[in-house]
């Protein structure tokens, strides 16, 4: 569990280190949420809770992350941005290689900058898609290899911080192609020359 321990000692930094610029994707992902009321979303990876200022208010929210550090510091941010209009939203500590709900769970999944960060990105999208109910969206942000990119400057970082912090090597169509069943709706170059993307699909009935 290298990550949950690298995550745990930058939890204090890590706002300073992903926030910023990015926060613009975060809200323009999460602006495609359409008809959330009274819908179940599950925020797949909060770390820190830095999409909570942008999630719509009518929804019952779930953010799950696997250090209970990062989860400590989303609990903040919910009470400080919603102390007028408090969130649904409870949290609970859960891998998102292997989470702790029934399938069809949710009518929705944020995923931003969590695939690219678990050893296991092919896992993470067949529990999200095993979890998400028919008829639902994924909404991913995060930063992929295009398939046959060379990128070998990319996939030598990822050698040496994949275990501490992210991985730089995931392409993700072929993580798409291990869940046949969710479809691409939208996808969109973001940060870094499109290595960062906005991505949104859809599970088939």
């Amino acid at each position: 569990m290298a990550l949950k321990h690298s995550y745990t000692i930058l939890a204090p930094i890590y706002d300073t280190i992903v926030s910023g610029p990015i926060d613009a994707y975060r809200m323009k992902s999460i602006s495609r949420l359409k008809y959330t009321n009274n819908k179940k979303i599950l925020i797949n990876g909060i770390g820190s809770g830095l999409d909570i200022p942008y999630l719509p208010d009518d929804a019952r929210y779930t953010g799950t992350d696997i250090t209970p550090a990062m989860l400590a510091r989303a609990k903040k941010r919910a009470q400080k941005y919603n102390s007028d209009s408090p969130l649904n939203i409870n949290f609970q500590i859960a891998d998102s290689q292997a989470l702790p709900f029934q399938d069809n769970s949710f009518d929705h999944i944020i995923m931003h900058l969590i695939l690219a960060v678990v050893p296991n990105p092919v896992l993470a999208l067949q529990e999200a898609s095993r979890v998400l109910k028919p008829g639902g969206n994924i909404y991913i942000f995060d930063k992929f290899i295009r398939p046959g990119q060379l990128a070998i400057a990319r996939r030598l970082l990822s050698i040496f911080i994949r275990h501490i912090a992210t991985r730089t090597d995931v392409v993700f169509e072929d993580v798409l192609k291990t869940c046949p069943q969710l479809k691409t709706m939208h996808d969109e170059p973001a940060l870094a020359k499109g290595w960062f993307r906005l991505i949104e699909l859809k599970k088939q009935h």
